[in-house]
């Protein structure tokens, strides 16, 4: 069902130069895991508007004009996250001239989602393929292991959808009147949900980023339509200090390295018996933990759930089996989201009396 190799296999052998597109963060992590595999990065380059003079690993920073000069024919490696359309039209024009992949990073964690790591995971990986309800679901969790693994940007556009269709044909926002958002951020989601929830009146927020916060609860105060319960913390099972990056924006994840102390807490300590319809988890590679913190909001309200799969490679394995754990009688449906890389996957659970159509969940 899933390949046996992996990009990385493929680039330890390739004859032409490899460069890096981008010189970020992005950068660094594909250098560090290059540099262990024994695969030479001959340069790197950046959008032309970006590139003034930078050093990256010594190396000065080339425009593609000037990286096609030197190296004519080369291997990309794309380097950034980006869903902006004008920069994935870039990406699309030099891939048109160029050997382009988008390697796959965790953006929390050090394990890679490469061959080894889908060998020894391969059993579960494909038991949770099938616990999706539809097809549709089932092949873009296949699509998207296939993808992690050889960086196709032909296949990321491929397993990519838009979000309206998730609203009116998966989730039932028309029923909800209370919502829980873990990883709020600047109410962006809130937001977009207010858009569909025309019943929505009351909302707990979580969001440990200091900066992100006081933004959130600026738009609380001013959104008259919504009772808002903004909380400066990270998602967790239980009461605990933890530390974050404290990037002052997505960015921010949970670090084992030091960083800006942070307080977390348990969903169903801070909303109490709070009757809450819908759930979204998008806590920065937390959130086995946050669902084990909203275990009893989950089976004493049986909310619909949006539970982020791409934050650690671990998440493909090990989220899917505990939702299933958690909402027995549920219906599970899997989209991903426009960008680059393979970011931005959803689960989607859905209780099986509302996802079947029989009529407004009871209060």
């Amino acid at each position: 069902m899933f390949p046996t190799s992996d990009l990385w296999q493929y680039l330890q052998q390739v004859q032409k130069p490899i460069l890096l597109y981008g010189m970020g963060n992005g950068a660094d992590k594909i250098h560090a895991v290059c540099a262990a595999r024994g695969i030479a990065i001959a340069d790197c380059f950046a959008s032309d508007e970006f590139v003034r003079g930078q050093l990256f690993h010594s190396r000065r920073v080339l425009t593609y004009a000037e990286a096609k000069s030197q190296y004519g024919s080369f291997v990309v490696l794309l380097a950034f996250a980006t869903a902006r359309p004008e920069v994935l039209a870039r990406i699309d024009h030099i891939a048109a001239e160029q050997e382009l992949y988008v390697p796959d990073l965790p953006a929390c964690g050090d394990t890679l989602f490469d061959a080894e790591f889908v060998e020894k995971n391969r059993a579960v990986l494909e038991e949770n393929a099938e616990l999706f309800f539809d097809a549709a679901s089932r092949q873009l969790f296949c699509d998207v292991v296939t993808a992690k693994l050889n960086g196709s940007l032909s296949l990321l556009y491929a397993t990519a959808s838009d979000p309206a269709p998730v609203w009116r044909e998966i989730l039932h926002p028309q029923h909800y009147r209370a919502s829980a958002d873990l990883g709020a951020y600047t109410g962006d989601t809130l937001r977009e949900l207010l858009g569909y929830a025309p019943n929505l009146t009351e909302a707990w927020a979580f969001e440990p980023d200091r900066r992100s916060f006081a933004k959130l609860c600026a738009w609380g105060e001013s959104e008259s339509r919504l009772h808002l319960h903004a909380y400066q913390l990270g998602a967790w099972n239980k009461r605990e200090t933890r530390y974050f990056s404290d990037a002052g924006g997505r960015g921010s994840t949970l670090t084992e390295h030091g960083g800006k102390s942070t307080q977390m807490d348990a969903l169903d300590a801070v909303a109490g018996d709070a009757r809450i319809d819908y759930i979204k988890y998008d806590v920065e590679g937390a959130e086995y933990e946050a669902l084990l913190g909203s275990r009893e909001t989950i089976a004493r309200c049986r909310p619909e759930l949006l539970v982020s799969l791409y934050h650690r490679a671990e998440d493909l394995v090990r989220l899917p089996m505990l939702v299933k754990q958690l909402c027995p009688g549920y219906r599970f449906y899997l989209r991903r989201m426009q960008g680059l890389p393979a970011w931005d996957l959803n689960l989607y659970a859905i209780p099986e009396e509302v996802a079947a159509g029989n009529g407004e969940r009871s209060s």
